[in-house]
């Protein structure tokens, strides 16, 4: 018998699994990881038909910026295969907009503005009744993020909001669930997209003190490991659920 497998689309090298990979991988969980920015793979709807479930991580593209990331357009698809088939799928911040995108919905900048470091998780009614999201009222989780989700497809449920009340979690179709945040990124994550890049800004054109907030996840490091491995076991539980019912 073959361990669950679960297909990952990565879309930058700082960009990693994380916290969801090191839960995975401690279950027996194998990964198979596309690394997107090196070129799409030609058998990745192959590789999908022997996954057991699907995450698509996140990146600084745009979710609509298919004419300057051509690997843009077969992750949509793949996301889209993916729910045909039954196959779960978990989206975090590019990978949750990528999802609303194939289902039909729309992504634009935040009005509100970047949303840097940590955000508290508020959940709607529907949030509160999913058991994939149901924990986590009330905790915080890592953003990096400047688009949002801002048309939403029929075929989604809200199940979180953030602070500004733009979309931070949602159900798409019935396999489907993607949030705006990081569950899968740290301080170590963290840092590498912001004060560890050679480019990077302590503060920020716009105001926002990008050291502050890395000070802050670094505090909450602890914390949101100890959130956030809930739902790493949840989605490793619908990934073997999954692979048993195909055994």
């Amino acid at each position: 018998m073959t361990n669950p497998r679960i297909l990952v689309v990565q879309h930058e090298d700082n960009c990693p699994v994380g916290l969801l990979g090191e839960v995975w991988t401690s279950r027996g969980i194998e990964l198979d990881v596309i690394r997107a920015w090196e070129g799409w793979p030609q058998d990745a709807s192959v590789r999908l038909g022997a996954a057991d479930g699907l995450l698509v991580l996140g990146g600084e593209m745009g979710a609509h910026d298919d004419d300057r990331f051509a690997w843009l357009t077969p992750t949509k698809q793949l996301l889209l295969t993916a729910e045909e088939a039954g196959v779960p799928q978990l989206g975090t911040c590019l990978g949750h907009q990528l999802m609303a995108v194939a289902h039909g919905g729309r992504v634009a900048p935040n009005p509100h503005g970047h949303a840097t470091g940590l955000a508290t998780v508020e959940l709607t009614p529907a949030g509160e009744q999913d058991p994939a999201t149901a924990p986590f009222g009330g905790e915080q989780v890592v953003m990096w993020n400047n688009d949002v989700v801002t048309e939403l497809p029929t075929a989604a449920t809200v199940l979180a909001t953030s602070p500004d009340g733009t979309v931070g979690a949602a159900r798409y179709g019935r396999h489907g669930i993607g949030f705006q945040g990081h569950p899968e990124a740290g301080p170590v994550v963290f840092n590498a997209w912001t004060v560890d890049k050679p480019s990077a800004e302590q503060v920020r054109e716009d105001g926002i003190d990008v050291a502050e907030a890395a000070r802050r996840v670094g505090e909450a490091g602890d914390r949101l490991r100890a959130t956030w491995t809930p739902l790493a076991h949840w989605f490793a539980d619908q990934v073997e659920e999954r692979a048993a019912s195909r055994a």
